[in-house]
């Protein structure tokens, strides 16, 4: 059975760094199955979940890999071996938060949800400056353990962040906004 792969890289952000990536997977004959990619204040990270051929030597991709990091001026690419650990992650709430900037926010919450074993399956975050003040916005995707009730954990988010000074939106996906 194929072995599955880990690539990341992260540095400047700059044209040509997917195209440089994709290009030695494909030349390896490897299948990109899922992938994500971003900037963040002008510097690109990316996580891609590969297969490699039987016959492809991970040292071999590892090599080539090395060659773009060198040319492209990256700061760094992994190559890391990765098994299949069942079903993946459904998420079924979204979560926003909104509010002033300040540090702390993401573990408030983040926190309040490992607590109660709500998985976060995705997360970004911006900070804008609206007037005077940074907003601070984050959205999240969440899965939500069996047996917990939406109600309860959208009062204690709320808690959480009256704390933190900012507003709090539970929504369950696919639910039409009130």
């Amino acid at each position: 059975m194929p072995a599955s792969f880990a690539v990341t890289a992260i540095g400047r952000d700059r044209p040509g760094i997917v195209a440089a990536i994709s290009g030695i997977l494909a030349e390896l004959g490897a299948n990109i199955e899922d992938s994500r990619m971003a900037i963040l204040r002008g510097n690109f990270a990316v996580m891609l979940v590969t297969v490699l051929p039987d016959e492809v030597d991970p040292g071999t991709l590892e090599q080539r890999l090395d060659g773009v990091r060198t040319e492209l001026g990256l700061e760094a690419v992994t190559v890391n071996s990765v098994e299949e650990i069942g079903s993946p992650a459904v998420p079924t709430h979204t979560l926003t938060v909104y509010g002033a900037d300040h540090p702390g926010i993401v573990h408030a919450v983040s926190a309040a949800l490992a607590e109660r074993g709500v998985n976060i399956t995705d997360l970004e975050a911006r900070l804008t400056v609206s007037g005077k003040s940074p907003i601070y916005t984050m959205m999240l995707e969440l899965e939500l353990p069996r047996g917990t009730d939406p109600d309860q954990l959208r009062e204690v988010l709320t808690g959480v962040g009256s704390d933190a000074g900012v507003e709090v939106s539970l929504r369950e996906i696919g639910a039409e906004p009130l």
